[in-house]
């Protein structure tokens, strides 16, 4: 028998190796009495800067009479501790016509790919960017030259988008799942604190090496993975789809087709296009449009933690802000902690920023975004108006930047007086290939620049200093969430096409990492539900 005991303070210099000693302490329990344990949860309360601590939470098998004693008492931090039952697909009978198809290999498409494979169904895996290791080397080059790789990039390339950024593994879903995506990360290579961890987070220099690692046992399952190859079109007959066509170089390829788990990522523009041919729903969707902060990492961290800043314990400071402007919530979005803010432009004649830390978090800068909500009020109805919209502004971006991939940028002080920044001072930004000052109020719209303005002012007296007059704000951030919403019946099907299941941030279900890693397994189990495997 094991305990769940929980909420268990922790000062800052506490020793961590003596786990049964601070049982002895919480508990009044003796520390010989211990005879394993371990923690699950881990979060830090920094309400009050002058008592800063831990609270954690352990697993811990005791000598029987202590266990009793424990559970005899009337402390609310004391319950049994029931495992999870291993995770595994439940498999259907029907013989496959044709192969199951993942288009995408972000979160979605590579955990559905990876639980299809280890359960014998050896699927087809196709990725339109190229592997991680060439990819990483395209990206590092255009973010050195400017020269961008259409096919190869932030967006496009094994790991999906989430690759190159803070790989936070925190997520608002109570869904079971989230843990066993936590323990597949885990098994891959990420470390081991993320599955204790109140806020757990891999970082972009691990991420690459957890996907390769993912897709090689992919591969050795059955699966197959093939790069540089794009989906195409489908081909849908008396409403269920019959074939992909895929096309890698100038070569096409038709292939029967059992089943699409289409997890191709919201910059995938060409897809919508093409599914708008077929008989599959789609529709607008909300979303947020803003710019990225940078802020001295000292800074964040002094407004968060006073006098303990820069404790070894407490790593770099994060933040999650909100308030409103008019009608519209303004909030902080994918806050990088020591990290970067990153070009992410996807294809010619746009500019989009994002975030993202390497695992240490040690950089100099903080960086977040800070978005406006807007809607189908803002862009229009039709299903592809989002879209438009964020095409819009990412090429008007693309030109007051320049036109050569430089980032529109401006100091804090000069946007909300509205004046143009004759240069940067104690806050350099970090985005390359680099940035190009220009007022951010004259190229977003009005309610946007508006909202912002009148976020930073709030935020200031939520957390001392964000309205610093050196930081910087880079454009545009206009990729929070996917613009449209591929619709599915509770199947997760295309009500049109049977056989087609959007899957992750692409069709509007996810918001990260976790989240679109839990829909890809929910696609893998319905259709493991359906078919045999192959083996």
């Amino acid at each position: 028998m094991a305990l769940l005991l929980s909420d268990i303070r922790l000062p800052l210099d506490a020793d961590m190796n003596d786990l049964p000693g601070i049982l002895e302490k919480a508990f009044g329990i003796p520390k010989k009495s211990v005879q394993a344990i371990r923690i699950v949860r881990q979060s830090l309360d920094a309400r009050k800067k002058n008592d800063i601590h831990f609270q954690i939470g352990v697993v811990a098998q005791l000598e029987r009479r202590f266990e009793q004693r424990l559970l005899e008492s009337d402390d609310k931090r004391v319950a049994f501790y029931k495992p999870m039952e291993a995770y595994a697909l439940k498999t259907g009978d029907k013989t496959q016509q044709g192969r199951i198809v993942i288009a995408g290999l972000g979160p979605a498409g590579l955990f559905a790919a990876y639980f299809l494979a280890r359960a014998g169904y050896r699927p087809l895996c196709v990725e339109r960017g190229r592997d991680i290791d060439n990819r990483k080397r395209d990206v590092d080059h255009f973010w050195a030259t400017g020269e961008l790789n259409n096919e190869s990039n932030v967006t496009f390339g094994e790991g999906g988008a989430g690759t190159f950024s803070d790989g936070k593994l925190t997520t608002r879903s109570k869904n079971e799942r989230a843990q066993v995506v936590l323990e597949t990360f885990a098994e891959f290579g990420a470390p081991p604190d993320i599955l204790y961890q109140a806020k757990p987070h891999i970082g972009t220099d691990y991420l690459q090496n957890i996907v390769k690692n993912m897709r090689e046992a992919i591969c050795r399952a059955g699966g197959e993975v093939c790069f540089e190859t794009k989906l195409e079109n489908i081909s849908v007959i008396d409403g269920r789809l019959s074939r992909v066509i895929l096309k890698k170089g100038e070569r096409k390829e038709k292939i029967e087709t059992a089943a699409l788990v289409l997890a191709t990522g919201q910059a995938a523009r060409d897809t919508y296009e093409m599914l708008l041919s077929h008989p599959v729903m789609m529709q607008p969707k909300a979303f947020a449009v803003g710019v990225r902060i940078e802020h001295p990492q000292g800074l964040i961290d002094s407004a968060q933690f006073g006098a303990l800043a820069g404790h070894p314990r407490l790593g770099a400071a994060e933040y999650r802000l909100t308030a409103r402007g008019g009608s519209r919530g303004v909030y902080t979005f994918c806050m990088c902690p020591g990290g970067e803010v990153v070009n992410a432009a996807s294809g010619p004649e746009q500019v989009v920023v994002n975030g993202m830390s390497q695992r240490a978090r040690n950089g100099k800068n903080a960086n977040s975004a800070i978005v406006v909500q807007v809607s189908e009020q803002d862009f229009g109805r039709e299903p592809l108006s989002g879209l438009r919209f964020q095409q819009e502004l990412e090429r008007k971006a693309y030109l007051c930047g320049g036109g050569n991939f430089s980032a529109p940028a401006q100091r804090v002080e000069d946007f909300i007086r509205g004046s143009k920044s004759a240069r940067f001072q104690n806050v350099l930004p970090t985005c390359r290939p680099g940035v190009t000052p220009h007022r951010l109020d004259t190229m977003l719209p009005d309610y946007i620049a508006g909202g912002i303005q009148s976020g930073i002012k709030t935020f200031s007296r939520q957390l001392k200093g964000f309205d610093n007059p050196d930081a910087v704000l880079s454009a545009v951030e206009s990729r929070t969430s996917s613009p449209v919403r591929i619709v599915r019946n509770e199947l997760g099907n295309s009500p049109g096409v049977e056989g087609l299941y959007p899957v992750g941030e692409g069709a509007g279900y996810a918001g990260g990492i976790v989240s679109a890693a839990i829909d890809g397994m929910m696609a893998a189990e319905r259709i493991a539900s359906i078919f045999a495997p192959n083996n």
